[in-house]
């Protein structure tokens, strides 16, 4: 006799703003937009008191300011944001026997065969619980046999106690009154197309013909057919470590001044050179991206020694720059991203570290893990946060400005 399965999904509740009220509390009940006050920028995360006036993630900031003018507008700060979701990992790791992270905020457990000793429902309750009260994140949690309808669950959950569970044989009717966005992997188009045949429920979904979804939808038609008649088979992918880090700036307007651009991709490379450091990981491929006015986008990445030192890493980020750069053209993005990481610290190169550097290191990280990760930043990144949109604002703090260092 096959097991049936049991799936948790648990979603942290507006995470961002969540993060941000942890730190200022005055801005519990009031309405938070996260994200870039530009004409550009676009809502990160919001709180439930702005989706009352319909603002919702990914909208463009001027479209949600003009439904909610009332609202309060942070730039976000990533590496808090990162923290906690890091603390909030290690509390499931350390009382979940499988899990999957499949975001910065949300989960799937595989609770499959805890009914035999405490009872999934009961193991899920106070993994939510603990959570809340170890992390100070509040959150939401679904059960029922697969990880669609636990996702279901948890959004159907935020609007009532906060769990829900769906009994094993009653997923199909319990999706069927649902409109067909809620189900995972209906976007804007299938949405459109799906209204367009007169398919705006779930359970009108449920009655189409699986080859006629394939047929209008493709491959991608049966697994949205299956989802809606509560069928999904996929596992719960246990967690690794992640194995590459990046930030992109979008700029408020088209730029060529060469000069903040490389001024962005130090304060960039240098973020995440401390993450890594903080992290205990090392890199060993660095790339650069552009994105020019025009859309196209180019990347160029190089391979080096593994290495978390801002002294090894920020003269090839700005060799790749050189290397892309096309002076003809305005940009409108770059990026800068690390990957092929490995656990470890960094090792001296005799020829290359001195004991000063990393002496300094050492210094700046216990300032910026202490006042925040933009607290002490090389003087050339200072010009940074003019020109584009920075995820790690000064929180408050003066900046103490190093003169560049030569390598």
């Amino acid at each position: 006799m096959t097991m049936e399965r049991t799936i948790l999904h648990l979603d942290l509740n507006t995470f961002f703003v969540s993060v941000e009220r942890l730190h200022e509390p005055r801005l519990i009940g009031l309405p938070v937009l996260i994200g870039a006050d530009s004409d550009r920028g676009v809502v990160a995360s919001c709180s439930y008191e702005a989706r009352a006036f319909g603002v919702r993630s990914a909208m463009p900031m001027r479209m949600a300011k003009q439904l909610c003018p009332e609202a309060i507008i942070i730039r976000g700060d990533s590496g808090a944001y990162l923290k906690k979701s890091d603390e909030v990992t290690d509390v499931i790791r350390e009382h979940m026997p499988m899990f999957e992270k499949s975001s910065v905020d949300e989960f799937y457990v595989d609770l499959t065969g805890t009914d035999r000793f405490h009872g999934s429902w009961k193991l899920a309750n106070e993994l939510r619980q603990r959570i809340a009260h170890e992390t100070g994140l509040p959150n939401s949690i679904g059960l029922s046999i697969n990880k669609t309808v636990s996702k279901v669950a948890t959004g159907e959950a935020k609007h009532s106690k906060g769990a829900l569970q769906v009994p094993y044989g009653t997923e199909k009717p319990f999706l069927a009154p649902m409109p067909i966005e809620r189900i995972p992997g209906v976007g804007d188009k299938t949405a459109h197309l799906l209204r367009s045949m007169g398919v705006s429920k779930i359970h009108a979904l449920q009655e189409v013909p699986i080859d006629l979804m394939q047929r209008i939808l493709g491959e991608h038609g049966p697994v949205l057919w299956r989802k809606a008649n509560g069928i999904d088979n996929s596992p719960v992918i246990a967690w690794h470590e992640r194995k590459n880090i990046s930030t992109e700036r979008t700029f408020e307007r088209d730029t060529i001044d060469v000069v903040k651009l490389r001024g962005m991709l130090t304060a960039m490379a240098e973020s995440l050179a401390f993450q890594l450091r903080k992290g205990a990981k090392l890199t060993s491929c660095v790339a650069v991206k552009i994105r020019y006015a025009d859309m196209n986008t180019h990347t160029r990445q190089l391979r080096i020694g593994y290495t978390a030192c801002d002294h090894i890493i920020l003269p090839v980020v700005h060799d790749l720059f050189r290397a892309l750069y096309d002076r003809r053209q305005r940009i409108r993005l770059i990026g800068v991203r690390f990957s092929h990481m490995v656990g470890g610290g960094h090792q001296m190169d005799a020829f290359t570290d001195t004991e000063e550097a990393m002496a300094l290191y050492q210094a700046m990280d216990r300032i910026r893990k202490r006042f925040g990760d933009r607290t002490v930043m090389r003087a050339a990144g200072m010009d940074a946060q003019s020109i584009g949109r920075m995820d790690n604002p000064f929180d408050g703090q003066a900046p103490v400005l190093l003169a560049n260092r030569r390598s």
